[in-house]
């Protein structure tokens, strides 16, 4: 009988494009990958989280070997298993994220043991999933800010999305300059990463309504629900407040639902303990009948978002498209503004280019 045989973690870093990127309330210069490789029988599953390397910390001293010795069916006792053992580190934050990035390996795994596709493992509720391009960082001038934009809505994307908070008495000219550069029949969409307060937030919105933004993600912090709820119950009609993107337990999305919060509800495998834990909120979002929406990496989140009944879109996120293409062969397709699955690929349909070690700082 086949049994988990080995968990390896991997740490890969990369720079921004630009010497520092931006959103409302935080600035970088590269991104980190945190990726997990599990084998049995001969073959290999794998995961990753977007996260600081202190995670692969967790994985190697408290999740490897606990893994290793599972049937590969039984995810869902993995699962259990790592949840009970990260309880006095602290299970949200980076534990959860060590644990996504080991469960998403798992399910690539099973799914390439079985020789079917992920989404074949799931169940695919559509053919394909509709995606929409993000960036627009505020520190982008202008120019590189609407070249960006233009550039997805040219590719085939039906929306696009810009930060915004920054440095709030630019952020209506920016967002003017958006919509006038795209024209009429692109979604902008914005997200301000929690950077307002509540009055203020209200205020954008209005404004931010005149130039066709339908959608509004974090216009308060998240953990603020009275606030998210207040804007989401008097904003303008026509724009939709998003937020989710920091859930790591079923229990946050539950309040966030009870508090009627949000508009449409966000999730991020790679946070939210893996597919097992997106299942979750995905099963909250269909007793609430609200909608879902994929917060980055989006090569894990097509196959996935193709399974769920409520999933609207994901987020096509420039830093994490450009990482994944850079180390990986494979992957979902961008075809006419959607996410495509290649159903004929085992798992995730994702293997590492050899020049990937160039971005690899650390392995176990």
């Amino acid at each position: 009988m086949k049994r988990i045989e080995r968990v390896a973690v991997h740490v890969y870093e990369m720079p921004t494009e630009a010497d520092e990127e931006a959103d409302g309330t935080l600035k970088w210069s590269s991104t980190t990958m945190v990726l997990v490789e599990a084998h049995a029988d001969g073959v290999r599953g794998i995961g990753y989280s977007y996260t600081h390397a202190a995670a692969a910390r967790i994985i190697e001293d408290e999740l490897a070997d606990i893994v290793c010795g599972f049937r590969p069916e039984d995810i869902a006792g993995a699962w259990g298993a790592m949840h009970r053992a990260v309880r006095n580190l602290g299970a949200p934050g980076l534990a959860a994220c060590a644990i996504s990035a080991v469960d998403i390996a798992l399910w690539d795994l099973k799914a390439r043991l079985l020789e079917v596709s992920l989404l074949d493992l799931l169940g695919a509720a559509r053919n394909h999933v509709a995606a929409y391009g993000s960036g627009g960082f505020t520190s982008q001038d202008l120019d590189r800010l609407t070249a960006q934009l233009v550039g997805w809505s040219d590719e085939g994307l039906r929306g696009v999305k810009m930060k915004v908070g920054a440095d709030p008495g630019q952020d209506v000219a920016r967002v003017r300059a958006a919509r006038d550069a795209l024209g009429p029949t692109t979604s902008l969409f914005v997200d301000a990463n929690g950077a307002y307060s509540a009055k203020q937030a209200l205020d954008f919105a209005a404004e931010f309504r005149e130039q066709d933004v339908t959608w509004f993600e974090e216009p308060v912090t998240s953990d603020d629900l009275r606030a998210l709820a207040l804007i989401r119950d008097r904003g303008p009609p026509g724009m939709e407040i998003a937020a989710g993107e920091y859930g790591y337990e079923p229990w946050y999305f539950l309040r966030m639902i009870e508090a009627r919060a949000v508009d449409t509800l966000q999730v991020d495998a790679t946070r939210a303990r893996g597919i097992t834990g997106a299942l979750e909120v995905a099963a909250l979002c269909d007793a609430a009948d609200l909608p879902l929406s994929a917060h980055t990496a989006p090569s894990i989140h097509a196959a996935l978002f193709c399974a769920l009944p409520r999933a609207v879109h994901v987020e096509w996120f420039f830093d994490h498209v450009r990482f994944e293409r850079a180390i990986f062969v494979g992957g979902p397709r961008l075809v006419d503004g959607h996410l495509e699955v290649d159903r004929t690929q085992h798992g995730l349909g994702l293997d590492l280019r050899e020049e990937a070690s160039e971005w690899r700082t650390s392995s176990s």
